[in-house]
């Protein structure tokens, strides 16, 4: 038997292991409802074996050829695979301090505009980097930042905007693109709650100068450990690259030489003419590459994400549908105007009342299997990492504390049905009869 043979047999068997592993998962009431969870079938686990078997254990042709159809899929040029979400926001930031962008690259002290509701690897990038972020509030209903205060934002020393289309739900590009061009600011558009949402028929993420996505099992798609910077500018792109890649000079693919033709021929920095150009370093790096293994589940992934982002959207319309009823007592989300989300998560935020907190609201949910999570970081100023860092606040983020205090989401993730849909609408409705009695 041949090897060929034998990998057919083996992505055979592997189909079979599917089918009495993990096919039968059917839901009864009361079972767990998550607020987010994997949703795959036998040709992500196929793709997996088939990958390993290769062992291959870098990037391969899995990675190659997910980059190509995901910046497809996102409507742009480029797509470099990192090993998480919050990599790629560090490579994407860290993309914009290289010195060969001249004096338009950012440097330690200057200022980037951001928001303190949000997650904190959207924020960490900035601090790393040695920047000043500014920190605006956002609004309630669409948790995303108030643009009338980033006039308020702007100092001289302001040099780009980094922020998060939270929970999927774009913020207003019209008003921070503008913003953006007229004080020549650089953009970075944090995705990894939004694949496959729109601005104006547009895909998030093409607006700003770069992108950035996490394939993390609980977002859009999965990879399991996984993320991607994405971009249109193709010097970008080189710079993102090396960053990646331990800094280095030479843009080679993994087990490929001579790429650009001048190995042993060219003199860099102050080393010796013809220094091997696999080992120049232009950036002080990282190493956050993926796997092949982990590409080729986003292979197989990336085939049902149109479909994930539809069933994400029919799930947050239902959810809406049935939680209407209580409006006097909970705000319910709204898309931004001329926006199409592709929800993450079904944000509420209690409004003022005597009769429960959010807490008393996420504990019920939560004894009877309905799992909730808080808006991340709530106000990330506050939190104990943040306490001392060196920043500025536009007014008194009332509506950011608001949030920390008042705000939850559950889940719309393409894994919930029609059935689990009616439990949650019974546990709120139970929840709301026990208060009146």
């Amino acid at each position: 038997m041949n090897k060929d043979t034998l990998r057919k047999e083996i992505l055979t068997k592997v189909k079979e292991y599917y089918d009495v592993a993990f096919k039968d998962d059917a839901y009864s009431e009361g079972d767990r409802i998550p607020f987010a969870r994997r949703v795959f079938d036998e040709n992500e686990l196929i793709n997996l074996v088939d990958s390993s078997l290769d062992f291959w254990l870098t990037a391969g042709r899995y990675a190659n050829d997910f980059e190509y159809e995901f910046a497809q899929f996102m409507d742009l040029e480029h797509c470099l695979l990192v090993n998480s979400g919050s990599s790629a926001n560090l490579v994407a930031f860290t993309t914009l301090t290289s010195p060969k962008l001249g004096d338009k690259r950012l440097k330690k002290g200057d200022e980037v505009i951001t928001v303190a509701a949000g997650f904190p690897t959207t924020i960490n990038p900035i601090i790393q980097n040695g920047l000043i972020p500014v920190f605006v509030d956002v609004e309630i209903g669409t948790y995303n930042i108030k643009v009338n205060d980033l006039e308020n934002a702007l100092s001289d020393k302001t040099r780009a905007i980094m922020i998060a289309h939270t929970l999927g739900n774009p913020f207003d590009l019209d008003a921070i693109m503008e913003f953006a061009n007229k004080h020549d600011l650089f953009v970075v558009e944090d995705c990894c709650d939004a694949v496959g949402s729109t601005y104006n028929g547009k895909k998030v993420g093409t607006f700003g100068h770069l992108a950035t996505v996490s394939f993390y099992p609980a977002h859009h798609m999965t990879m399991g450990e996984g993320g991607a910077v994405l971009t249109n500018d193709d010097e970008l792109m080189r710079i993102a690259t090396s960053f990646r890649d331990w800094g280095r000079d030479c843009y080679c693919g993994p087990g490929a030489d001579n790429t650009c033709g001048r190995r042993f021929s060219m003199q860099y920095g102050k080393l010796p003419v013809g220094y091997d150009h696999k080992y120049v370093y232009s950036h002080i790096g990282y190493n956050l590459k993926v796997t092949d293994m982990q590409a080729a589940v986003g292979m197989a992934q990336l085939e049902k994400l149109p479909s994930f982002i539809e069933k994400r959207k029919e799930n947050f319309s239902k959810i809406k549908n049935e939680l209407l009823k209580y409006e006097e007592l909970l705000i319910m989300p709204e898309a931004t105007k001329n926006s199409d989300p592709s929800w993450f998560g079904f944000p509420i935020t209690v409004k003022e009342n005597e009769k429960f907190s959010r807490n008393d609201l996420t504990m019920y949910l939560e004894k009877n299997m309905i799992m909730t999570r808080l808006l991340f970081a709530g106000n990330v100023t506050k939190q104990p990492a943040y306490l001392d860092i060196e920043c500025r606040i536009i007014g008194d983020l009332k509506n950011t504390d608001y949030i920390m205090n008042n705000t939850f989401f559950i889940g719309v993730y393409p894994g919930i049905n029609d059935e689990q849909v009616k439990y949650i609408a019974k546990i709120f409705e139970n929840f709301f009869k026990e208060l009146d009695q």
